[in-house]
């Protein structure tokens, strides 16, 4: 306070009014964190899930303890034969995919003629808290399958996962091969890590010692509270989402503007300790996915088995799964790769609306080795979005179109509208 002077002259003018009303909110934020200070980013008051987020129409069509499967409504009268599987992270929210109408990446699909289905995680409580990584594929991505078969007659799908989704899609493709199921014809990674040699800032946390105490506390309580992943990805970018609001709300006393993002940012989820716990010892600690090492439901993983086409979407600034990391997890699959670098960072990178003409992309040769630099360096740039490039890259694989489906048109009936119960559950 006494060495900003912007801070100074706003006390002096306001008479301390501005502090007045900064330690005001500072309060609330403690309060509404149940005594840890709970940063507000932005006027929550200004949104709901279901009204102006997450608001692409659809139907709940199958649902199980850890997740609701939705199937949106189709936009055109004809739609891609091969419908297509979303597995979001369920360390958030999968409403990052579908923010205001024109934000929204699953609406623009659906504008395209795709069918889209989406796994809508549930925000877990103790009753779950013995549900593994192994329960994780079991009853998302794999049921979720089995329920797309049941909804569209199709047997055949494309699949995209984003984040650690990204890395549950990779898990369940390569136990996939190993049982010889091949329903899925090609898959998206969006920001995706599947070998964590590179993995940035987050492996600092990722220790033995860390892991430790983190179990314990699971073990307390039967879930790790949303605000602990929350904490550590806003201390990841503190310039960015802790000292601004330090200053803005609780010196100068103003209330942050509506932004979806920011809203979505807050919106964290539980994590079972079971899950969790593998996810951070087989993947942070000890890269067994990539080794070839991991084990799930009787199986050991061998990426190099997994034979689809993939595309491998990294974003240049991201701080989640860095770009060269991404890059290099690219030359552990078995198949035909395109590795596309988006500008921005792990969210924005991703939602990036081709009508906003926001940043770029870049499209180059055969990923190989881990050094992108040298990759950018032959890479084409390319102005906008990255989005048309991935769906013509879709359609090349399979472009036979039918008529649209209805959800609720085939065996499964409508459990209840989009975005469903399960995302609206909150801390």
């Amino acid at each position: 306070m006494l060495t900003n002077p912007e801070l100074l002259r706003d006390t002096l003018e306001s008479k301390g009014e501005n502090l007045a009303r900064g330690m005001h909110m500072l309060a609330e934020d403690i309060r509404a964190g149940g005594g840890d200070l709970r940063i507000r980013q932005t006027d929550t008051s200004y949104f709901e899930v279901g009204r102006n987020l997450a608001s692409t129409p659809g139907k709940v069509i199958f649902e199980n303890d850890l997740m609701q499967l939705i199937q949106y409504a189709p936009a055109t009268e004809r739609v891609l034969k091969v419908p297509m599987l979303i597995v979001p992270p369920w360390i958030n929210k999968f409403y990052v995919l579908d923010l205001a109408p024109d934000k929204s990446f699953i609406k623009w699909c659906v504008d395209q003629g795709l069918t889209v289905f989406v796994i809508s995680w549930v925000n877990p409580d103790r009753p779950l808290a013995r549900k593994t990584f192994d329960d994780y594929m079991r009853e998302g991505p794999l049921a979720a399958l089995d329920a797309i078969k049941r909804a569209t007659g199709e047997s055949k799908m494309h699949a995209a996962g984003y984040c650690v989704g990204g890395t549950l899609l990779a898990v369940t493709l390569a136990h996939m091969a190993a049982t010889k199921d091949r329903r899925v014809v090609s898959s998206t990674f969006f920001a995706s890590q599947v070998d964590f040699t590179y993995s940035g800032d987050l492996k600092v946390f990722a220790d033995e010692d860390q892991i430790t105490a983190l179990e314990k506390q699971m073990a307390e309580r039967g879930y790790l509270d949303s605000s602990k992943m929350a904490n550590t990805f806003n201390l990841m970018r503190s310039n960015d989402l802790i000292w601004p609001y330090i200053i803005n709300n609780y010196f100068k006393g103003k209330a942050p503007p509506p932004f979806d993002l920011l809203y979505w940012n807050a919106d964290a989820t539980r994590m079972p300790p079971a899950n969790h716990s593998f996810y951070l010892r087989n993947c942070y600690l000890k890269n067994k996915l990539a080794r070839g090492e991991m084990e799930i439901a009787g199986k050991t993983l061998d990426l190099r088995k997994v034979k689809v086409p993939i595309y491998n979407l990294g974003t240049r600034e991201d701080h989640i799964a860095p770009a060269k990391s991404v890059f290099y997890g690219s030359k552990f699959f078995g198949g035909p790769v395109r590795f596309v670098l988006s500008g921005s960072g792990h969210i924005a990178g991703v939602i990036n609306p081709p009508d906003k003409q926001k940043y770029q992309y870049w499209t180059g040769p055969k990923p190989t080795g881990a050094d992108i630099d040298k990759w950018r360096a032959k890479a084409t740039e390319h102005t906008g979005s990255w989005w048309p490039d991935w769906l013509d890259w879709l359609k090349g694989h399979n472009a036979q179109d039918v008529p649209a489906r209805t959800p609720g048109s085939g065996k499964l009936k409508p459990i209840e509208d989009a975005p469903g119960r399960y995302v609206k559950v909150r801390d």
